[in-house]
């Protein structure tokens, strides 16, 4: 397969694939750039090759200092790529988008690659939605009321943002029509189901998204045409609002909350939320994690040069920034229940409608966030986590730990870049 990363001729990469796998093959047509015609690929000479011997193994793993007989090996000089031992479609994409990472930011001027999703309203505002897996990018930027530029991997230049993919990949446990409506109607003719389990229905086989049993770990990658109601441009302008996605399992952080600039950075930098059972091997309920830019395993260069960057687009085109989490209320993982994805949506809602500037707002004590006093169609109380737990002393103590993780995380960043944002943390 030949086709594209970057939506923006001026940055886009020309890719190819070569896989053992038809289905592969397949997967990386949904999920990268096509050409529009036999033209586009006359000549076509690839700025990278990645060869997906899924079958081969690394035997001399343990030598090698990896942690299984899987590896991914990158050769930046070579151009080239080879996939080792894993089956799994995503490591088509990712190893691309962390070469989209660390080409970009050494671009002239320099440009910002970003693992969020991204869409944009009829008035030309666009939203960028930052996010690890399982904390809603995918689910909350498909929006009937918004075009999607796309779910996943975005950059950000002088002209604004732009996707780097040409499908979206979407998790599919618990999915039904009535909770996620485009992700669902978007499963038909050529996208693909993965790691999905099928039930018996008289003469056919149908997919069971409720089915976990081998893994919650459930994909369907699709072009971004099977949303209805996409962003054909796949370019906007710049993003009015930035939106930082945690899966928060201690049930401490509200589901809604504005960020200065300078807590914009220390919570970028910080990237906190919770690995989700499923989705990495062997974790079986939710942790807490902090991943670096929402995506420090894609990373090549230092955290705190993407932070420099995001700050300066910021400052250059007054964009807001917000935490928005879709983990835990009333307790933690275990006792508490996750928040409704309509209350989580609500959330975004009033961000991206500008209700949310009709509110009064609270500073919360501990980490210097603004709360709302009242959004929408939620009730007040989540808005203050406080309120949800059975008792509120047990909630302080939560709270207390939790500031004191982020503080521990964020040391390694003291001192480092242009801005030491230590000072923007929690106060413990």
């Amino acid at each position: 397969f030949d086709g594209f990363c970057g939506a923006n001729p001026k940055s886009q990469r020309k890719i190819r694939f070569v896989h053992e796998m038809a289905w592969q093959q397949h997967f990386v047509t949904n999920m990268f750039i096509r050409a529009n015609s036999s033209s586009e690929l006359e000549g076509f000479e690839p700025d990278f090759t990645v060869i997906n011997a899924c079958s081969q193994v690394d035997e001399d793993w343990e030598k090698h200092g990896l942690n299984s007989e899987v590896a991914v090996v990158f050769n930046v000089e070579k151009k080239c790529a080879v996939i080792f031992g894993t089956w799994y479609g995503g490591e088509n994409k990712k190893g691309i988008f962390s070469l989209m990472n660390y080409w970009l930011p050494m671009e002239d001027p320099p440009q910002l690659p970003m693992h969020c999703s991204a869409n944009v309203g009829k008035d030309g505002d666009s939203a960028l939605f930052f996010g690890l897996s399982g904390t809603g990018k995918t689910t909350l930027s498909a929006d009937p009321h918004r075009a999607l530029i796309g779910d996943d991997e975005h950059g950000w230049d002088e002209d604004g943002v732009f996707n780097f993919e040409g499908g979206c990949y979407a998790k599919t446990i618990n999915l039904s029509e009535k909770t996620e409506p485009d992700i669902y109607r978007a499963i038909h003719k050529d996208a693909m189901l993965e790691n999905v389990a099928l039930k018996d229905e008289g003469d056919k086989f149908v997919p069971d998204y409720f089915d976990t049993s081998k893994t919650e770990n459930g994909r369907v990658s699709y072009p971004i045409f099977h949303i209805d109601n996409y962003h054909e441009p796949q370019m906007a302008g710049h993003p009015n609002n930035i939106i930082f996605l945690s899966c928060d399992a201690f049930g401490v952080l509200p589901p809604i909350a504005k960020l200065t600039p300078e807590q914009a950075m220390y919570h970028f930098i910080s990237g906190y939320t919770a690995k989700v059972a499923g989705t990495e091997r062997g974790i079986t309920e939710p942790s807490a994690t902090f991943s670096a830019c929402f995506g420090a395993a894609f990373l090549t260069h230092h955290p705190t040069r993407y932070a420099e960057l995001l700050k300066e687009k910021l400052e250059k085109h007054n964009a807001k920034a917000w935490i928005v989490n879709s983990g835990w209320s009333g307790g933690p993982y275990g006792v508490g229940e996750r928040m409704s994805i309509s209350t989580t949506r609500n959330c975004v809602n009033a961000i991206l409608d500008g209700t949310i500037g009709d509110t009064t707002w609270e500073k919360d004590r501990v980490f210097g966030w603004e709360i709302p006093a009242s959004i929408p169609d939620v009730d007040p109380d989540v808005l203050h986590p406080r309120n949800t737990w059975p008792d509120p002393k047990e909630y302080d103590e939560a709270e207390k730990k939790l500031a004191e993780m982020y503080v521990a995380n964020f040391e390694k960043y003291a001192g480092k870049g242009d801005t030491d944002y230590t000072q923007y943390g929690p106060k413990v």
